[in-house]
Order: C-alpha cells, then sequence, then structure tokens
C-alpha cells in the first residue's frame, strides 16, 4: 500500500507543514503504532514506525528509497564487525573503508556536477554534468551513520542493538529530513524504554503545544519572509542601500524562523511518540560572539563538527597555529556540507576565520560592551548568510553592493519625495523601488521585521517554554491561535530549505 501512493504522489515532499502530514500521515502512524504496543506487539510497533518513516520518505521520490536501505544495511553490518573483538579484525581499514563509502556516496550525489564545472573551468573540458536529483536528507543520514560506525571503532557502539532498531534510529521520521543528527547513544534507549510504548498524556500536550508554535514559525513568519528575500536575492537586478539591508534580513530571519519552527515541529512529533530529541536551536541571534553563536545554531552539527572532526585533526592539542588551522578546516568542511558551491565554502571559511579572531581576541584579555558584541555577532552573522543563501557569487555582491551604499547608494521611494524631498541636498536619491519590497505602503516588512527581532531577541524559545510549560488558558490559546493560523495558510506556496542538505 505504501509503495502504491508513494508512486501516485512520486515528487511531491511529505514536508511537515502539509494537509497529509497533519491531518493523515501523523493520526494515522501514532494510533496504529500505540494500538500494536498495546497488544503487546512491540516488535511490531517498532517495524510499523519504520515502515512509516519509509513510507514518509519515499512520499517524495520512490526511487530513493534503495538507497536509504542500502545505507542502512550497509552501516550496520560495518557496524557488527566494528563491534567484535576479535584482534585478527584490522578495525582502522575497516573504519577507513566505511568512512570512504559514506562520503563516495555522498559526494557522488551532491557534489559531482560541482566537481564537473570546477574541472571544465579550470581545464577547458566540456565535460557533460550528470544533472542528479539530490536524495532527500542524505547529508543528514549520512553523518549520523558515520557517527556510528566511528564510535563501534572505539567500544562505544550498539552491540546490544538489532537491526530493526538500527534502523528505527536512522529513519525515525521527526528528525528524519531536517534534523537533528541524532546519536545513537541517546536515541535507541528510549526507543527500549517500556514506558515509552504507553501513550503520555502529558508529552501529547507538550507536543502538540510545541508543534503548532513550529508550524506559526515556518508558515506564517518564515514564508512570509522568504517572498522578500527571494525577490532580492534572485529578481531584482540591483539593490539600493535600504533594500538591500531588508532583503539581507528578510533572508536572516527567514532562515531563524524556518529551522526554529522544523526544530520545533521535529521535537513535537516525537514527542508524540515519548521521544525526545536533542536541543537543536536555542536562540542563536542572542550570540555575544561567534563561539556563542555556534553554541547555540545547529547545535548537532556543532557537536558533530567538534566530536568527529575538529578533535580528530587535532583539536587545540598542537599549538596555537595548528589550532586555528583546524578551526579554519573544519568549518570549511562545515560548509561544503551544507552545500556544492564556492559561495557555501567561502561561508564556512567566514566563520572559520571568525572563530580565530574571536579566540585571538579573547587570549588578548579583550572585552566589549554586550550592546557592542551582540551587534558586531549579528551583523557579521546577517552579512555571512549573503554568500549562504546567494545562487552565485554576482548575486552575493549585487546584495553587498547595495548593502555598503555602492549600488543605487541611499534611495527612498518616490512617494516620499513630497515629504522629505529636502533629503536630496544630502545625497538622497528619490526612484521607484522594487513593488516587492516596499516599507512605505502598507509597512508590512517593515513590522514584520520589527517582529523578527522582537521574537528572537527578547521572548523565551520553544526548549525555554518547554521546560516551565504549564497547561493554562494562556498556553492553550496561543497553541489554538499559532495552529489555526498556521494551517489556514497551509495552501501558500512554501519553500523547503534543506534540500541543499
Amino acid at each position: 500500500m505504501f509503495i502504491i501512493i508513494a508512486l501516485k504522489i512520486n515528487g511531491w515532499i511529505m514536508l511537515f507543514n502539509s494537509y497529509e502530514f497533519i491531518f493523515l500521515f501523523l493520526p494515522v502512524t501514532f494510533f496504529v503504532y500505540f494500538f500494536l504496543n498495546k497488544k503487546r506487539l512491540t516488535e511490531a510497533a517498532k517495524g510499523f514506525l519504520v515502515l512509516s518513516s519509509l513510507f514518509f520518505y519515499s512520499w517524495w521520490n520512490i526511487a530513493y528509497l534503495p538507497l536509504i536501505v542500502g545505507s542502512m544495511i550497509f552501516n550496520y553490518s560495518f557496524g557488527l564487525e566494528l563491534n567484535k573483538d576479535n584482534p585478527r579484525i584490522n578495525k582502522k581499514i575497516i573504519l577507513a573503508f566505511g568512512i570512504a563509502a559514506n562520503l563516495a556516496l555522498l559526494g557522488y550525489f551532491k557534489y559531482s556536477d560541482f566537481l564537473i564545472s570546477n574541472v571544465n573551468f579550470a581545464f577547458g573540458t566540456q565535460i557533460p554534468h550528470l544533472n542528479l536529483l539530490l536524495p532527500l536528507a542524505i547529508s543528514f543520514f549520512t553523518f549520523q551513520q558515520i557517527a556510528y560506525l566511528v564510535d563501534c571503532a572505539a567500544l562505544k557502539g550498539a552491540k546490544r542493538y538489532d537491526f530493526l532498531n538500527y534502523c528505527l534510529f536512522v529513519t525515525f521520521f521527526p528528525q528524519l529530513i531536517a534534523g537533528p543528527i541524532v546519536h545513537h547513544e541517546e536515541m535507541m534507549p528510549q526507543f527500549a524504554k517500556t514506558k515509552n510504548k504507553i501513550i503520555n498524556y502529558k508529552n501529547i500536550v507538550l507536543g502538540l503545544f510545541i508543534f503548532s508554535i513550529g508550524l506559526f514559525k515556518k508558515i506564517v513568519i518564515a514564508d512570509t519572509f522568504a517572498v522578500w528575500a527571494t525577490e532580492g536575492f534572485d529578481m531584482a537586478a540591483s539593490l539600493n542601500l535600504i533594500e538591500a539591508w531588508v532583503i539581507s534580513l528578510s533572508y536572516t530571519f527567514q532562515l531563524y524562523f524556518d529551522f526554529s519552527g522544523y526544530c520545533d515541529m521535529a521535537i513535537g512529533a516525537a514527542l508524540l511518540f515519548n521521544i525526545k530529541l536533542p536541543i537543536n536551536f536555542n536562540s542563536p541571534y542572542k550570540a555575544l560572539n561567534i563561539q556563542d553563536f555556534w553554541r547555540r545554531w545547529h547545535i548537532t552539527l556543532s557537536r558533530f563538527l567538534r566530536d568527529y572532526v575538529y578533535i580528530p585533526l587535532g583539536g587545540n592539542r598542537s599549538g596555537k597555529v595548528r589550532t586555528y588551522v583546524n578551526l579554519a578546516a573544519t568549518f570549511v568542511i562545515g560548509g561544503i556540507w551544507h552545500g556544492a558551491g564556492w559561495t557555501f565554502i567561502f561561508w564556512g571559511f567566514l566563520h572559520g576565520a571568525a572563530l580565530i579572531v574571536q579566540r585571538i581576541w579573547s587570549e588578548l584579555g579583550f572585552r566589549l560592551n554586550k550592546f557592542v558584541a551582540w551587534f558586531i555577532t549579528f551583523n557579521f552573522v546577517n552579512i555571512a548568510w549573503v554568500f549562504f543563501r546567494a545562487k552565485e557569487w554576482d548575486d552575493a555582491l549585487k546584495v553587498l553592493k547595495g548593502m555598503f551604499g555602492l549600488g543605487g547608494g541611499l534611495a527612498l521611494n518616490s512617494r516620499l519625495e513630497r515629504k522629505v524631498g529636502f533629503l536630496r541636498e544630502y545625497g538622497v536619491k528619490f526612484g521607484e523601488w522594487n513593488p516587492n519590497i516596499q516599507i512605505d505602503s502598507t509597512n508590512t516588512l517593515l513590522y514584520y521585521l520589527i517582529a523578527g527581532f522582537a521574537v528572537s531577541l527578547l521572548f523565551k524559545n520553544s526548549a525555554q517554554k518547554l521546560q516551565g510549560f504549564k497547561l493554562g488558558w494562556l498556553n492553550l490559546t496561543l497553541a489554538v491561535l499559532c495552529f489555526t493560523l498556521g494551517v489556514l495558510n497551509l495552501h501558500k506556496m512554501s519553500q523547503f530549505l534543506y534540500f541543499n542538505f
């Protein structure tokens, strides 16, 4: 049945913010899973959850179902070998081959055309592009399984876990397509707990509450900012000073509320099944330095890069220069992980360089006023996001030129000329703005920007709300309002930012 339905709707992603997921897939999966557990068919319940998760994945493109299944079989088999206490087994060779195979698979689908483009540019060749469609979530489940293999080789593996549990660890649908990058030690024991196989009404309330907030963030806030960001990055030929800053901030908040919203929805959906996903997002725009930012943004990726890239490279154990090199290399790898393009690599390099500067600054004993520290950190992150978002270098330069007054200078809409025309004497220009990024007619964009700053800087984040959650009229009203507004806007075009990953 799964395969038939998936074939019929091949090409559509079952997003958390879709009618199919909210009103069909999620409730059916929930009730069947706990019904099977209630009948003490625990293995059947796990199997159903795995099949449901694979169905969730296949909804987009069933052609890639064998890919994720084959990846799980391969890595589980290698994990078994690495867990064996056999001196005749060279674990280093097995581990190296396992990691290489995972990276080769990722590289083939994600970086082939990028490599071909660079070879053609460097050598004047005309090698045709493969034009491969990137398998959904391949970076997430690849990194997740590489970590598993490394831990197996270090005797931190999972001897007690069978293949079914392993499949559930990899495919569990709340974390499959948008992270977090979960660790086997924090997930597998949860699936084994008896109490987690019984419906927990407190977790249902918490899950629906946080899911509703996430849905609102994604649909109402992030997708609204997406319209303005897209207009500026992809459609506008040039941008004046105000337009460029509006566009850059629009993407900065689009990414914030999209990622935050998806994290909330993932946490909420998992809680329905009594599973607690690791916190992946902790008010990153409140950060006072770039190190603090990466302790708050995509926390599980930062953890992976630290434990499986930075520390194996030597970390900070081999002197200052080597530490700086390791930091730069780690974040360049992080940039490559996010997408196949020089703009992603440069974005990673910028963050690596910023971390080096921040480390040197701290070692010299310098301190900044908190507001100044926040202002510098936020604007660095905002400027760096320009390279992250831009499809090409020219798109990034267009926005940056505008932000620094090199595009159209300081220009105001022509409608304002009658009111503040005297500003011409000070070099201010008046002309027609891009109609999709106006801020002087309805002021919708301006209100959204103010709200973006307020929500991201002044209020408790979702994780904090969960910690002190009490079911009362205020929280109930908030959840119902967020869910209702989210559902009412599900019909709108929604961008899925995680194809790069």
